[in-house]
């Protein structure tokens, strides 16, 4: 995934301070022009979360909720991200910010922060749900989705299947499946099925290289049920796979479980490289907040985190550009040489 100006542009039409919707097609504006997302088809879109610590509760949004970047309860405002990673690179798409209940059920407090009237309670998997829309409606070129238990039940697994985009979503521990084929009878919870299975089943894969090397672990594939997918999409054909994917840290055997949706026969390299693409919006995070400020918010409304966001988002998207084009050139150079 690359950022790109497209020749002929010039200065945006949108003011800094107006809200911006989504960085993905014209909203990436700043005063040197208008950017756009140019990515592959085989990009994967992924979903999560990150917290901004605060003090007081007059910052929107603001409460005592878990935070996955301090990993434990604080008083913090939760923003939920889609970026696009793809063996181009990888940026920030979208974001949105998360309110509880304590706050959409105060009017007072809504108005305080300056929240448009028009916004109402949305659960995470509801933010991410209507982010993805935007980047389908956006023409982002992507095939997968991939995001943490948060968001691997329910209404944003629909909204995919009927948008014909595969994906690899988190899911719980005790989160039931059911096989629907005749040569196997899997039932029961996820950690309950692992454990019919024998030690012969689980495959060694690497789900990406990463600082310290290879990331391998151990990988179970579990193919549930072979269903057409034009129930649910009218723009998708052929058979599709709804299976169960596990991971096993082969230093302490700790597993995590995923729900997998995709055409059959998709090797489970495929989708172990799905899965190992969600650190690296973890990585941006990271890089954003100790590099651009994302987390030096000092506004209280509404419009001012997601102002403050966006330009943050369009440094980094601006970055990963540069960095693109300089890899595309050291390659190039190392060719020649």
């Amino acid at each position: 995934m690359i950022v790109e100006r497209p020749s002929g542009m010039g200065s945006s039409q949108r003011r800094v301070g107006q809200p911006v919707q989504s960085t993905i097609n014209v909203a990436m504006a700043n005063a040197s022009g208008e950017y756009r997302v140019k990515g592959d088809t085989d990009a994967v879109l992924v979903v999560d979360e990150t917290g901004f610590l605060k003090k007081g509760t007059a910052s929107c949004g603001v409460g005592r909720q878990y935070n996955g970047s301090a990993g434990k309860i604080t008083n913090c405002q939760i923003g939920v991200f889609t970026a696009c990673v793809s063996a181009m690179g990888h940026a920030f798409l979208d974001r949105a910010l998360y309110l509880p209940k304590a706050w959409t059920e105060k009017p007072e407090r809504l108005a305080a922060a300056h929240v448009p009237d028009d916004v109402q309670f949305a659960s995470k998997p509801s933010l991410a749900t209507v982010m993805i829309g935007r980047a389908l409606a956006a023409d982002v070129p992507f095939r997968w989705v991939a995001g943490d238990s948060v968001y691997g039940v329910g209404e944003l697994e629909m909204a995919l299947r009927r948008a014909g985009r595969s994906y690899v979503l988190g899911v719980n521990a005790n989160h039931h499946f059911h096989s629907w084929r005749p040569d196997v009878c899997w039932a029961g919870e996820a950690r309950e099925i692992v454990d019919t299975l024998p030690d012969a089943a689980w495959v060694r894969c690497s789900a990406g290289h990463g600082t310290k090397g290879e990331r391998l672990y151990d990988w179970l594939y579990c193919p549930m049920a072979d269903l057409e997918a034009s129930e649910y999409s009218e723009t998708s054909t052929g058979t599709w796979t709804r299976g169960l994917l596990v991971r096993r840290n082969p230093s302490d055997g700790d597993l995590a479980y995923f729900t997998t949706w995709c055409p059959q026969g998709t090797p489970l390299e495929t989708l172990v490289r799905v899965e190992g693409t969600r650190w690296r919006i973890e990585e941006g995070f990271e890089t954003a907040k100790n590099e651009f400020g994302l987390d030096h918010n000092e506004t209280r409304s509404w419009h001012g985190w997601h102002r403050h966001v966006s330009l943050v988002m369009l440094a980094y998207a601006m970055m990963a550009a540069v960095r693109s084009k300089a890899n595309a050139m050291a390659l190039k150079k190392s060719q020649l040489d």
